[in-house]
């Protein structure tokens, strides 16, 4: 069972977001929250698997609960549902520490693949949203910290960037799965970090 909790001001979308757990096989809604200041007292206590966190909030903003929150819920994974698709907010999620990006027109059935997708490691995004991240990863092709891996760990790193597994990247690129590992352990170790998500922070986080 993947227990999510939400943060979301708009009733109908909040009550939307809540049947579609709660009807779905395998979830749960824990906790529902309309401001962030409640979510940030609250959620380190209840340590859900999952955060489905709204950007534009009375007061504390999604993006600044995020930040706050990282750190006290070190097993919780953060997905943005927001209605901005701008790099500012997409970057800046990231840097806060989310795993994942979702516009709200997103599909239902599309919103239960991000959360089961982030609880197994990957990081989420709407296809727009992808598009972006991968444009800003080749506009910053020049920038020391992406230079310093081969083509093909940049050929990874931009896959890694889609959200897609290790089995779905191996299978694009017609190599072993075990050869994906290695080079994405590669990747961590250059860039100096222990995750994807916090590889993609690094990369595209410095805007």
């Amino acid at each position: 069972m993947i227990i999510v909790a939400i943060v979301e001001d708009i009733k109908d979308i909040r009550e939307g977001l809540k049947l579609l757990i709660d009807n779905s096989d395998g979830f749960a809604c824990s906790e529902v929250y309309v401001n962030a200041e409640d979510a940030v007292k609250a959620l380190p206590e209840s340590q859900p698997d999952v955060v489905l966190m709204d950007i534009n909030l009375p007061g504390i903003n999604g993006i600044e609960a995020v930040r706050q929150l990282k750190d006290k819920c070190q097993s919780t994974q953060f997905i943005m549902s927001t209605v901005y698709e701008d790099d500012e907010n997409i970057f800046e999620s990231l840097k806060a520490g989310a795993s994942g990006y979702l516009l709200k027109k997103t599909a239902p059935s599309r919103i239960l693949d991000a959360i089961t997708e982030v609880v197994n490691g990957g990081s989420p995004m709407s296809t727009q949203i992808a598009r972006k991240v991968i444009a800003s990863f080749q506009r910053k092709d020049s920038i020391d910290e992406v230079d310093i891996l081969t083509p093909k760990e940049k050929e990874i790193l931009k896959a890694l960037s889609k959200g897609l597994r290790y089995k779905e990247i191996a299978g694009e690129m017609n190599i072993g799965m075990e050869t994906v590992r290695s080079h994405a352990r590669k990747i961590y170790e250059k860039l100096q970090v222990q995750s994807r998500t916090e590889a993609l922070n690094k990369v595209f986080g410095s805007r």
